[in-house]
């Protein structure tokens, strides 16, 4: 999860160009696509059973996984990275291999974002009618077709237009990870930015149509998605 040499080389150049700054742009932006795929893989499935944790009849479980809940939503993403990144060796004395940074980046950022999609799938699971599990079970459902079948599809729709929200924002939140030295886009771009014989603030912007137009892609895949959906309304 690494820029090429080609970024500083193109930093120590006297004068840059514009194309020059576009590419250097868009091969940082790989690093940014590659946290946020790998966030997402691993923190909405982390999330459902995160949310499972929340509603288990076991107290200890259930006490834990509202303290995590809390502490991820109560405290900045920022934070969470470095202690991360640090606590292995601060608090354990172990010295962590070279690639440890990009692991501890996606760590950081699939606990938090795992969080916040368990709130947000309790809130979908809650808004389904006790109805529909009688309906089910006078059906001859049982628990596992009822969930699947009947319960998951609706809570899916239901919450897809909150998760897209936290999705664009974790987009957005990539850029956090400058905090423990990963450089992904918009770190790229401010160093280019503040480099000699940069093209100035056209970097800063293109790096905002870089997020923009991403943003825009994945919000218009999401209402796709949840048209697909309109059949369990």
């Amino acid at each position: 999860m690494t820029t090429s040499a080609f970024v500083p080389m193109l930093l120590a150049t006297a004068k840059m160009t514009i194309p020059n700054m576009l590419l250097a742009l868009a091969e940082a932006f790989g690093v940014t696509l590659y946290i946020f795929g790998f966030t997402l893989l691993g923190a909405l499935p982390l999330g459902m059973l995160v949310y499972f944790g929340k509603k288990s009849r076991i107290a200890p479980i259930r006490w834990f996984v509202n303290g995590y809940i809390s502490i991820m939503r109560g405290t900045p993403l920022m934070l969470q990275l470095i202690v991360v990144y640090f606590a292995p060796h601060l608090v354990f004395g172990v010295t962590m291999a070279r690639n440890w940074r990009n692991l501890a980046v996606l760590i950081a950022f699939i606990i938090n974002y795992a969080a916040y999609f368990a709130e947000i799938y309790r809130s979908g699971f809650e808004s389904i009618p006790v109805g529909q599990y009688e309906a089910a079970q006078v059906l001859g459902y049982s628990k596992a077709q009822t969930f699947f079948k009947i319960i998951l599809p609706q809570m899916i729709k239901r919450v897809l237009p909150p998760v897209t929200n936290e999705i664009i924002t974790l987009v957005k939140d990539t850029s956090l990870s400058s905090a423990i030295a990963v450089t992904e886009m918009f770190t790229l771009a401010k160093k280019i930015a503040n480099s000699p014989g940069s093209p100035g603030m056209i970097t800063l912007f293109a790096a905002g149509i870089f997020y923009y137009v991403f943003n825009y892609l994945v919000a218009f895949v999401m209402r796709r998605i949840e048209k697909k959906l309109d059949y369990f309304e």
